[in-house]
């Protein structure tokens, strides 16, 4: 459950520090043209991707990969990798690219400065975040991702290991 909590955490954090970021909507077949609206924000996959370009401006935040390690003698270790997608929309290709940027840029920066989200997890600084904007040719579409690496709290062990024998708690 703590990667699902880690996810919910980052969606807030997320939507706090990108409401203020209005970005234009596709519009549609017999509709007014719709106003700029902060980036929705997703866990693990679209709602329906068969419709994505209906999702524009979005974030998603997906969970991809955990390790926990445990040694005798140590407390062990916990991390996630989490990969968010960043996709914005413009008919004006240069806007479109450039918004991209700044929704990515000003995720980028509001995670260095607070590195802690949740009270209880903390971006791993030591392995980066990897930024990736994809090549040209998705126009009207714009999007990137980025890669974080998060310390998770670690689950506490009911089994401990004495001279490489397992016995239980309170044994």
């Amino acid at each position: 459950m703590t990667k699902i909590v880690l996810l919910e955490q980052l969606r807030e954090f997320t939507q706090e520090q990108t409401k203020t970021i209005l970005l234009p909507i596709q519009p549609h077949e017999r509709a007014p043209k719709p106003k700029p609206r902060p980036a929705k924000i997703y866990l693990m996959r679209l709602p329906d991707s068969k419709v994505a370009d209906r999702e524009v401006p979005y974030i998603l935040h997906q969970a991809i990969t955990g390790k926990d390690i445990y040694s005798p003698g140590s407390f062990g270790e916990a991390t996630a990798v989490i990969r968010s997608i960043f996709c914005t929309y413009s008919r004006n290709e240069q806007e479109g690219g450039l918004a991209l940027l700044e929704l990515m840029e000003h995720f980028r920066i509001a995670l260095l400065r607070q590195v802690k989200i949740g009270n209880q997890f903390i971006l791993d600084v030591k392995q980066g975040i990897e930024t990736l904007v994809y090549p040209d040719g998705t126009a009207p579409f714009y999007m990137g991702e980025m890669i974080t690496n998060w310390r998770l709290p670690v689950i506490e062990r009911e089994v401990h290991y004495e001279k490489n024998r397992p016995f239980e708690r309170g044994s």
